[in-house]
């Protein structure tokens, strides 16, 4: 079966308006259709799946036009997409909005067997009445306008905020002695400028050049000031932005009948309180606290040692000093380490492991790679081996451009769903990364935790991909967003087996796989700076909670309130608020990450059971949480893998705590 995906390359800027013009005509038309259905002849088929045809609609739009604002080398076609998602979102919205079609689902719902309708079935209509009832629709007239017109609003300024951060430029220019502690394969790819007669070298606020940077450069003076500007990134547009939406998240949920947005966002997570939130969060917090203390000794004495300065190790050099310990203590050098990673064989040998994992095959589509918005992006099929049919298509787009979406993720270009009798829509995803770029004199080395990232987000394509729910809105990874990353996080536990990565391990220039003297030192070297690396993540998760509990206090201030939770003194004159863009996405849930982990880390305990297999628990894996995506709630998921409740454990283990 052959897959049909949109020529992205040939994209111009009246295609996007154009393409945009035809879903809204074609939503129009689905709704026309749904709500002049009698009420007396309703049905599922004619009331309820249209809403979901409504849904595929607006998935393959953002994916086929919405898509190109994060991805095209074009810097104009990059802000017609801007401009063309925000109007199809905002439409999108004001479906969410319309009181007809509450009114169809309820008429529908008032008189359907609902126990006759198949379990997926069942939950899309109880999803869709929760969804009109989450946006107001049992309130009178004149606070629904004012939901949807708040609603509208906070979509441009999500927009907007996220644009901010991926134009942004700034960086600093450096002389080649302080460029001292990064190796030639770094300094190489780096911007060189001519000043006073002098070349100088550009470090920007990309991954590749800014944690390199931070991790190695002996220079403090240049860490610190390059950590500032990256915590100062989009702020002068960005911390405005962010206090409106707040206040118009605030204001949606005191129409809506509850405390703070943190409690109207939990409602339909796994946690389904604040309070639940808040108490996982300070539970933590509370057992790092001893190994908290070793950690930040442990650098204190590290930076004593090399610089003779006693005391704390200012929040700018944390990731020095852990580098420094790992490879003074352990001999883990990550640039040593990176040598043994050219992306070309990591990506060989995770599609190895994953073929095997899932039972499927990875093949390169060379003759449809014209079509994808750049040259860098490469597209692959998956493919079925009995049948040789193809399930599904992703792409890898894994360097970094100006104006480049600027972390990693994957994207759902087109959800899969039922189609009319037998056929089924096959997904397409895109997997869009910033990795070094290879150059002439060398491939692009990936860091060992370039390695996890690379098999983390490739698990997201996974989920996305070998989806078999019936409907766009359970469809891949529309599951609960606390646990969305914990399938990913599961795959993350592959990059710390032996055998595994001597498997892919590849020497750019002898060939030779990863020592295992090295792995070892690298797996004693784990849980160096743990507590600081997770405290961190906690206080990002009680800062995210915070801006949406209602205080109504500045973004700054409580951002400096809770900053001792990280076990540092607030950096002064920043405002790293401004360039957090999961506050627009993950608002009142980047907790997520560390909850879904703890159902990630216990997943994996079930291939180190005695006697366990990749093949025989990655097909339960594949059945029980990568193909029913969305299709049943979280924790059923979880257990029918587990086969018993999930419990911490193995989480705890990972901290380099005991349970």
């Amino acid at each position: 079966m052959t897959i049909e995906t949109p020529n992205w390359d040939e994209t111009t800027a009246d295609d996007i308006t154009g393409g945009v013009d035809d879903a809204i005509r074609a939503v129009e038309g689905l709704v026309d259709e749904l709500v002049s259905v009698p009420d007396g002849q309703r049905s599922f088929e004619n009331t309820v799946l249209p809403l979901d045809e409504i849904s595929n609609v607006f998935t393959q739009a953002s994916g086929r036009y919405g898509f190109l604002s994060q991805v095209s080398a074009d810097e104009g076609l990059r802000g017609v997409a801007h401009r063309e998602e925000e109007r199809l979102n905002v439409f999108a919205s004001g479906i969410g909005f319309r009181e007809e079609i509450d009114r169809a689902l309820k008429a529908y719902a008032s008189r359907a067997e609902l126990e006759a309708l198949p379990d997926d079935a069942r939950r899309l209509l109880e999803f869709a009445l929760r969804d009109y009832r989450r946006n107001g629709l049992e309130l009178d007239k004149p606070t629904r306008d004012e939901l949807q017109s708040l609603k509208e609003r906070l979509v441009g300024l999500g927009i907007r905020f996220r644009k901010h951060i991926d134009d942004y430029e700034d960086g600093i220019e450096v002389d080649r002695e302080e460029l001292d502690g990064l190796p030639d394969s770094y300094i190489e790819r780096l911007r060189t400028v001519e000043a006073d007669g002098a070349v100088r070298y550009r470090v920007g606020l990309d991954y590749p050049e800014l944690h390199p940077f931070l991790d190695s450069a002996h220079d403090g003076e240049r860490r610190h000031e390059l950590f500032h500007k990256n915590h100062n990134k989009a702020a002068d547009t960005n911390i405005d932005i962010l206090a409106e939406a707040l206040g118009v998240r605030a204001s949606m949920a005191a129409l809506l009948g509850y405390e703070s947005w943190a409690e109207y966002a939990l409602e339909v997570k796994m946690a389904k309180q604040a309070d639940a939130v808040f108490e996982f969060l300070v539970d933590l917090e509370e057992r790092l606290q001893p190994k908290l203390a070793a950690d930040l000794s442990r650098l204190s004495e590290e930076q004593e040692r090399r610089t003779g300065q006693r005391g704390r190790v200012d929040i700018a050099d944390w990731r020095y000093y852990t580098n420094q310990v790992v490879q003074e203590q352990y001999q883990v050098d990550p640039f040593e380490v990176a040598t043994y990673f050219p992306l070309d064989a990591v990506l060989d040998g995770m599609f190895r492991i994953y073929e095997e994992l899932v039972g499927v095959r990875f093949v390169r589509r060379q003759d449809v790679r014209d079509a994808a918005w750049h040259e860098d992006a490469q597209p692959f099929d998956i493919v079925d081996p009995s049948s040789g049919e193809a399930l599904a298509r992703f792409y890898m787009d894994l360097y970094p451009r100006p104006g480049k979406f600027g972390h990693a993720a994957a994207f759902t270009l087109r959800g899969g769903r039922s189609l009319s009798g037998d056929g089924y829509q096959r997904p397409i995803s895109a997997i869009v990364a910033n990795f070094t770029k290879p150059i002439e004199s060398s491939p692009s080395l990936l860091r060992h935790t370039e390695v996890v990232t690379l098999f983390h987000e490739f698990g997201h394509i996974l989920h996305q991909t070998l989806t078999t729910s019936r409907f766009t809105r359970f469809s891949g990874t529309r599951v609960e967003r606390d646990f969305v990353e914990a399938p990913s996080q599961m795959l993350e536990h592959w990059c710390w087996q032996p055998d595994m990565l001597r498997s892919f391990s590849r020497h750019h220039e002898t060939g030779d796989p990863l020592p295992i003297s090295l792995i070892n030192r690298m797996i004693e070297a784990k849980h160096t700076s743990s507590a600081i690396a997770t405290l961190r993540q906690v206080y990002f998760s009680r800062l995210d909670l915070a801006y949406h509990s209602g205080s109504g206090r500045s973004t700054d201030e409580i951002a400096r309130e809770l900053h001792p939770i990280t076990g540092f003194p607030f950096p002064e004159d920043t405002h790293f608020q401004a360039g957090f863009g999961h506050l627009f996405g993950y608002d009142a849930g980047y907790y997520c990450y560390l909850w879904s982990r703890v159902f990630g880390d216990d997943m994996f305990t079930r291939f180190e059971a005695p006697g366990a297999s990749v093949a025989g628990v990655g097909a339960e894996y594949r059945r029980h949480i990568l193909e029913p995506g969305g299709t049943a709630d979280a924790d059923q998921l979880i257990h029918r893998f587990l086969g018993r409740e999930p419990n911490a454990d193995a989480f705890l283990r990972e901290l380099g705590l005991s349970g």
